[in-house]
């Protein structure tokens, strides 16, 4: 079952649509205000919710990053029956997928937020397989949150599956591989403050993307979850300028 206020949403709009995709451990609700905002705005937008997240962490587990990209790829069919365009939006998971179903599929553009590169150094990644039958989950740390108020409402898995971090390893292989296939415009934003990814990734990523066109949009009032932090509405703001001039380049073309 899913978790009340975690739910996946679509708001019908115009001919232009936006899949929000979500972060690791996390919920469509983490995407619901900037999907809101892109409602307002007259977009066609959808939020979808990744296989295994916002019910259980133990349905977490049994997921691989193969079933987070169907998920993807479902929602992008899903949406495309209503639209003429599809920008691709993820935050943190959501970007690292959202830039391998690019390189994989004709959307018009991607929007990502927080997202990394490679897995921070820890010693205990190289036995991560034998510690995930020994210690199935991992508890979370403190998180990096600048609007206290979002965090209070938030709703995430308190805990790390250690399996889902196997699955992010791989999957981090596997985007960093696809990176230089990725040939359409590419908005990047992060937070200088973001502890959890810290801003390095994103100028990894940049240097990888195989597209022309890119941007790296940083901002300095927010933690990793950019879209519900006190930095939002300059993001979204900067977001819809990037469909919009992207748009209007297809036109011309």
């Amino acid at each position: 079952m899913i978790i009340p206020t975690a739910e996946p949403f679509f708001f019908p709009g115009n001919r232009i649509g936006c899949l929000l995709i979500h972060g690791f451990t996390g919920a469509p609700k983490e995407m619901r205000w900037m999907g809101e905002y892109f409602e307002n705005l007259g977009y066609t937008v959808l939020g979808v919710r990744l296989a295994g997240h916002a019910t259980q962490v133990e349905d977490m587990m049994r997921m691989q990053w193969q079933d987070w990209l169907a998920s993807v790829e479902d929602g992008y069919y899903l949406l495309k029956g209503c639209v003429d365009q599809v920008f691709v939006i993820g935050l943190s998971l959501g970007g690292i997928l959202s830039y391998l179903f690019a390189s994989q599929h004709p959307v018009s553009g991607v929007v990502t937020m927080s997202t990394p590169y490679a897995l921070p150094d820890d010693p205990r990644l190289p036995f991560v397989r034998i510690l995930s039958g020994l210690m199935p989950k991992v508890k979370k740390g403190p998180a990096d949150w600048h609007n206290p108020e979002a965090e209070k409402d938030h709703f995430e898995y308190p805990y790390f599956p250690t399996r889902g971090i196997i699955q992010l390893r791989d999957l981090l292989s596997e985007m960093r591989s696809a990176l230089p296939a990725v040939q359409v415009p590419v908005l990047l934003i992060h937070s200088r403050q973001d502890t959890g990814v810290v801003p390095h990734n994103a100028e990894q990523i940049l240097a990888a993307l195989g597209s022309q066109d890119k941007q790296l949009f940083w901002v300095e009032n927010s933690g990793h979850v950019i879209p519900r932090e006190p930095d939002r509405h300059l993001v979204f703001k900067t977001a819809d300028e990037f469909i919009q001039r992207v748009q209007s380049s297809s036109q011309v073309l």
